[in-house]
């Protein structure tokens, strides 16, 4: 490996050099999904070839994509600006991939058709783990070498952000840098700051420098790491002058005057969600242990009643589609969720629009809220209970009762919803047998309230993946074998005709949980991995943990240590030096609460001090 390119080459790129790649009807009737490639869809933004190229690339199929609301709000972010060209780019299915090797065509935008090495920027979102070997595999595609050590002045440069950038070194070496936080924040000077460096002839080096004075931004050159000979960090050390000791996420204080967009591009085809979505809120009040998001997107803040109402009109007028999906961590938390229900069903129920809440929690349902998803056709509610056992729900600080989640179940039928979806985790730190024989307990007592109606319930387990920055960081994780005898126990007590079970791979969240808690050594498993077939790890039916389990073998490097150990609370964590507001301190103490069984307030009842500067510690906070 080349460990250190050219680096006083100016920055150029000559996207004259490039011409548009041609899809023929063979190579279009040749594929599953044609409407993957082709691009042209209503709402989409055809620009001419000035300006910076940034190319956003969602590193899985076309129809997961485009239901990322992430993905459609910086899309249209980026693209309000007369010098920005934002194109979109997502993985090929394998038979796309087998056509574009054989004929030796490049990876390229939906909206141009133009390959990825013509771009300024190549701009990954990394929504899970599970698709970074379709991250290795689009670069590759694209020409682009998977090494940061590798590539020269004339590669765009290559950047990353969304959830799993709070732990960014499993792809350290891949990414010249990463966005930690809200796009919105400071992506703009971001890209001044580039469009200055490149007027003024300066290198990618230079550029990245001028970077550490943007908050969160993280440049991982400019970091070592040495390790410990029994496997953990050692220490980490900063090698260029004004590399912060720790990367701040950026935060967006104001949604209400933050961008959204008015309109969403319409797939080609089907989409995973194919609705509208509305961002009512960003963080969660409730603190679960388990719970990443909560913690990395605190403090709460909320979108205002009016502004909300203006954005759904729009995307409803804009799109066509017939659904709006109010989105948030906590949907029925928001302070006016009920007048916002009320006022849309009020203006959309006639023109045959329907409400979704992706999730609600039953201590927050009732009557008001029930009568209102029925109005606008919600058939079915999904709740998650998340354990089965109230000593479990207590570790894991979900603060709910079984009586409040029967009775929410109650009201759902009364209002007339017909299926009930319920989510649990198995393999939470402490769990007993008991806990697991509780699940199916509390599943059958749900599913006695039909009282001989026409009512389900479909019952899903997710496999419990301890994940950076939240109080479970710490925890060692079960074996697979442990989760599939588990899950098998949970399916021989649910004897219900009326209770429909599935269950998450424990082999696939074991490979999950080494890339999480991973650092620059998991890296090399990853592109063996892809090297030896590994693509689409999240879909079942794609993913292979021989390829992986094999992969780790042959880099050396422990797939026990990084999936399944536990860690040390004095241990130096991959993302120590990445700062999300909350302090290490206040997630220890909960770590320790949670294997006591004790539960904790939430950020709307009382202040713990979590770090955050959310305005209630100081006393600025709204009463």
């Amino acid at each position: 490996m080349n460990k250190n390119p050219a680096e006083k080459t100016p920055v150029e790129h000559t996207p004259a050099a490039y011409a548009p790649v041609v899809l023929t009807d063979e190579i279009l009737l040749s594929v599953r999904k044609p409407g993957r490639y082709i691009g042209r869809e209503v709402n989409s933004v055809i620009k001419d070839k000035a300006g910076v190229g940034f190319a956003f690339c969602f590193p899985d199929a076309y129809e997961v994509g485009m239901s990322c609301l992430g993905l459609q709000l910086l899309y249209f972010f980026l693209n309000r600006r007369e010098d920005v060209r934002c194109e979109r780019v997502f993985a090929p299915w394998p038979d796309m991939e087998k056509i574009m090797r054989e004929r030796g065509v490049p990876l390229y935008t939906l909206e141009s058709r133009m390959p990825l090495m013509s771009f300024d920027f190549i701009g990954f979102t990394l929504q899970y783990e599970m698709t970074y070997t379709n991250i290795i595999n689009m670069l590759e595609l694209a020409g682009v070498p998977p090494y940061a050590a590798e590539r020269g002045e004339s590669h765009p440069i290559i950047c990353a952000g969304g959830p799993c950038a709070v732990n960014p070194e499993p792809l350290a070496e891949v990414f010249d840098f990463f966005y930690i936080g809200d796009g919105e924040k400071n992506l703009d000077e971001i890209l001044d700051i580039y469009i200055s460096c490149k007027n003024g002839g300066l290198t990618k080096k230079e550029y990245l420098s001028r970077l550490l004075t943007v908050g969160g931004v993280y440049v991982p050159r400019f970091y070592d790491f040495s390790y410990d000979a029994s496997g953990p960090i050692k220490s980490v050390s900063i090698n260029a002058a004004g590399a912060p000791e720790k990367i701040e996420r950026a935060v967006v204080t104001d949604l209400d005057s933050a961008f959204f967009p008015d309109r969403f591009v319409i797939p080609n085809i089907e989409a995973v969600h194919d609705r509208a979505s509305v961002e009512i809120a960003r963080g969660c009040a409730r603190g679960c242990r388990f719970c990443q998001a909560g913690h990395v997107h605190r403090p709460v803040r909320e979108r205002g009643l009016g502004r909300l109402l203006g954005q759904a009109d729009c995307l409803i007028k804009n799109t066509g589609f017939d659904e709006i999906s109010l989105v948030s961590l906590s949907a029925a938390d928001h302070s006016r969720i009920r007048e916002l229900t009320s006022e849309l069903a009020d203006r959309h129920t006639d023109a045959g629009v329907s409400i979704t809440l992706p999730s609600i929690r039953a201590d927050t349902i009732g009557g008001d809220v029930m009568e209102k998803l029925r109005r606008l056709r919600r058939g079915s509610v999904t709740l998650a209970p998340e354990a089965g056992s109230q000593r479990m729900r207590d570790a894991i600080n979900k603060r709910m009762s079984e009586t409040e989640i029967i009775d929410g179940c109650r009201e759902a039928l009364g209002a007339g919803i017909d299926k009930i979806k319920l989510y649990f985790m198995v393999g939470l730190p402490d769990e007993t047998e008991e806990d697991i024989n509780e699940i199916a307990g509390l599943c059958a007592k749900i599913a006695a309230l039909s009282r001989g109606g026409r009512f389900s319930v479909g019952v899903s387990s997710g496999c419990f993946t301890p994940k950076p920055f939240t109080p479970f960081q710490w925890a060692a994780q079960d074996s697979a074998e442990i989760f599939t005898k588990k899950n098998k126990k949970i399916k021989s007590l649910l004897k219900n005709r009326r209770i429909k079970f599935n269950y998450q791979d424990g082999y696939l969240a074991r490979i999950e949980a080494a890339l999480a808690r991973g650092d620059r050594r998991v890296l090399r498993p990853v592109i063996r991995a892809y090297e030896l077939g590994a693509r689409f790890d999240g879909w079942a039916d794609s993913f292979d943990y021989g390829l992986w389990e094999r992969a780790f073998d042959e880099t050396g490097v422990p797939l026990d240590f990084f999936a399944s150990r536990e860690r040390d609370l004095n241990e130096i964590l991959p993302w120590d030096h990445i700062s999300v507001g909350v302090t290490k301190e206040h997630l220890a103490a909960e770590y320790k609460k949670s294997r006591r069984a004790e539960v904790s307030p939430g950020c709307d009842e009382k202040c713990l001090r979590c770090g955050v500067r959310c305005g209630r510690c100081d006393g600025t906070a709204r009463a």
